[in-house]
């Protein structure tokens, strides 16, 4: 991957660069799945952290838990969940924005006062398309745009999934889970507003690749 589409992984559509990965380890929850569906999502949570080199714990001292899934038929079941107002701060002008545009899905990041990731909170309203979309594919794709602060337009083109051709398995791009290795590199910061971070990241990536072969 070139430094130009580093940087356009991390360029908004506004043309602002901004890099944010998590500044503290990781605590999952779901809410709304079956307990076959809570082990995969929390299965693909584990392996893309594992990847990065991150952490998990059992609790958030601030929050108890910090990576928040929730699966759900309607929008309007959002404001119903206890608290959650408090969590997420207009939440119900949210919903009514989100129901306008018929989206299935939705990503909210907290972050601290460093601009590290903090908290994030995935909303997935299971329509027909989500519906047939398998529990691994959804619950690793979803973790895979969660783990750091990608652009808007960041996977809008082509997913960070592949699939194999020989087995039809879902497998995160080679490129793209590099990516997210060499962006947990403690030597780098964990938020950059300057694009020539996507410079450093491809100096990792070279360097990595070289001590691969």
């Amino acid at each position: 991957m070139q430094p130009d589409e580093i940087e356009a992984h991390f360029t908004r559509s506004d043309g602002s660069f901004l890099f944010a990965r998590w500044g503290r380890p990781i605590v999952p929850i779901v809410f709304g799945v079956d307990d076959a569906t809570l082990a995969v999502v929390k299965g693909a949570v584990e392996a893309v952290v594992a990847l990065a080199g991150h952490e998990m714990a059992e609790t958030d001292p601030e929050l108890g838990a910090n990576l928040m899934f929730f699966f759900f038929r309607d929008w309007d079941e959002l404001p119903q969940v206890p608290d959650l107002d408090r969590m997420v701060p207009d939440l119900e002008p949210l919903v009514e924005r989100l129901k306008a545009t018929d989206a299935n899905q939705y990503r909210i990041f907290r972050f601290d006062e460093d601009g590290a990731i903090r908290a994030s909170f995935v909303f997935l309203r299971m329509d027909d398309n989500l519906s047939t979309v398998p529990a691994e594919t959804l619950a690793l794709s979803q973790m895979v745009q969660t783990i750091l602060l990608w652009s808007d337009e960041a996977f809008t083109e082509r997913s960070p999934l592949a699939v194999m051709p020989d087995s039809d398995a879902v497998i995160l791009r080679p490129e793209i889970g590099d990516l997210i290795r060499v962006s947990y590199d403690p030597v780098l910061p964990p938020v950059s507003h300057d694009s020539s971070h996507a410079l450093r990241l491809s100096a990792r990536l070279q360097a990595s690749g070289a001590l691969s072969h």
